[in-house]
C-alpha cells in the first residue's frame, strides 16, 4: 500500500502553494533531548543564501504564534518561516531548539547559526528566544530575529548588554560553517 501526504498553505480566503511562495509551515521536527540531539538539514542550502531571504523579511512586524508573512512572526515563527522557505524543516517553539545539532563558542559564530536566548525574564535559563546570526566581525556579532520590543518586528541586532545577558548558546547548523 502507497500513501501520499502532501502538505499545503491552502485555506479559504489564503494563497494557494504557488501563491504564498514558499511560505508554508513544514510539520516541525521533534524536540530532541540532552542525550539525543536532533539535526537540521541543510542539504545544499548555504549560509548567505539563508541569512538573505532572512533579511528580505526585515520589517515584517511582531505577531505571537505567527509563521505568517502576511500576519507578521513571532521569534521562532520567523526561523520557521525562513528554514520552511528552503524546504527545511525545523523545531516550532524556541525551547525546542535547546537540542538541536551542537553548541559552539559564541566567538565561532557565523553567519547562519542560531544564537539562543532566555525570554525577556532572564532569571529561568531556559531558552524563549531565537535568532539567525547575520555577521560576527571580531567579536561584533549582528543576528535577526523577530522581536516584540518595541513592538519591532523583524530586525538586525548587535550583540548588545541586553541580548548578552539572556544568552544561552550558539548552535551550529550549517556544516560548511566548521570551515
Amino acid at each position: 500500500m502507497l500513501a501520499a501526504v502532501m502538505f499545503s498553505c491552502h485555506k479559504p480566503g489564503r494563497p494557494s502553494l504557488t501563491e504564498c511562495n514558499g511560505h508554508c509551515v513544514l510539520p516541525p521536527l521533534t524536540p530532541g533531548t540532552e542525550n539525543h540531539h536532533i539535526n537540521i538539514a541543510t542539504g545544499k542550502l548555504t549560509p548567505s543564501q539563508l541569512v538573505s531571504f532572512a533579511r528580505s523579511l526585515k520589517g515584517t512586524p511582531y505577531k505571537y504564534g505567527s509563521v505568517d508573512p502576511q500576519e507578521g512572526f513571532d521569534c521562532s515563527g520567523f526561523v520557521t518561516c525562513v528554514f520552511n522557505h528552503f524546504g527545511i524543516r525545523v523545531p516550532r517553539p524556541s525551547v525546542d531548539f535547546t537540542f538541536v545539532n551542537r553548541s559552539i563558542d559564541i566567538k565561532k559564530a557565523k553567519a547562519g547559526d542560531l544564537i539562543l536566548f532566555t525570554g525577556s525574564d532572564s532569571i529561568p535559563r531556559i531558552v524563549g528566544h531565537i535568532g539567525i546570526v547575520v555577521s560576527n566581525h571580531k567579536g561584533d556579532l549582528k543576528f535577526i530575529h523577530s522581536t516584540s520590543r518595541n513592538d519591532a518586528g523583524v530586525m538586525e541586532t548587535p550583540l548588545a548588554k541586553y541580548y548578552q545577558d539572556r544568552y544561552i548558546k550558539t548552535i551550529r547548523v550549517f556544516a560548511q560553517n566548521d570551515r
